[in-house]
């Protein structure tokens, strides 16, 4: 297995390098408000969260809420965040998803609601047609068709959903810039036509919990506390985009 899939990736690799490199490049966004933190299990408020998940879905949302029994991983491609993300996330479920056996399967094209962009390890920070990443559809579609599970890709996910979703245990995957900084979005025409709204250094992390002035999230297996007005703004960026888990 571990050789079909460095073999499709250098193949992938010797494709998308037919692909012009763009003569600029754009500085990382600093990371300004996001707080690295210690999170400590507390197995009490693990049972809490599984007792009550169905009454949160429906409304019911505590101020606060925490989800303690997830482990992430920095991801192994210089802009394979999406693939690495998807790993951490399908492993809570207990469903078992291979970082690089995902990456060959998503799809490629120039429209990253499609397909892919680029080459997996290219330079992070650009936007399409160059080497950048993928949105929330085709990561959802992969993991409902290769791996089982209910889960949807989509715009326009609000706070209060978001908050549904993390009080009833189950983690999300949102698409932000750089570490949930803020970089200005860029509308993109693909070869079809299509416009699709992007960002340099888009990224994914892992929404894991919230209070009433803040968010919690895992990025590259670390986890960072940010004031809910700025986490909201980074994910306003590519809007609102998301991957959870349809029960």
């Amino acid at each position: 297995m571990a050789d079909m899939v460095a073999r499709t990736l250098e193949a992938h690799a010797l494709e998308m390098a037919r692909t012009p490199q763009p003569e600029i490049t754009i500085e990382v966004p600093e990371q300004a408000h996001s707080i690295e933190v210690t999170q400590e299990p507390t197995p009490q408020v693990t049972e809490e969260a599984s007792a009550e998940g169905g009454s949160h879905l429906n409304g019911d949302l505590p101020e606060s809420h925490y989800i303690w029994s997830i482990l992430g991983h920095r991801q192994f491609f210089p802009i394979g965040c999406e693939a690495s993300a998807a790993d951490d996330w399908a492993k809570y479920f207990g469903v078992e998803v291979n970082e690089f056996a995902f990456q060959v399967r998503l799809p490629i094209s120039d429209n990253p609601d499609q397909g892919f962009v680029g080459d997996v390890n290219g330079p992070w920070g650009q936007v399409p047609p160059y080497a950048y990443g993928v949105h929330a559809g085709p990561v959802a579609k992969v993991l409902n068709e290769h791996y089982g599970m209910n889960a949807v890709g989509m715009k326009g996910f609000t706070t209060q959903e978001l908050k549904a979703q993390i009080a009833a245990g189950k983690p999300v995957i949102a698409w932000v810039v750089a570490n949930c900084t803020w970089s200005e979005p860029y509308e993109y025409t693909d070869k079809a036509g299509n416009k699709v709204i992007t960002a340099p250094y888009e990224h994914v992390v892992i929404v894991t919990g919230y209070d009433e002035k803040s968010f919690r999230y895992m990025n590259n297996g670390k986890f960072y506390d940010i004031p809910a007005e700025y986490f909201e703004r980074t994910w306003s960026v590519l809007g609102n985009m998301v991957v959870y888990l349809d029960e």
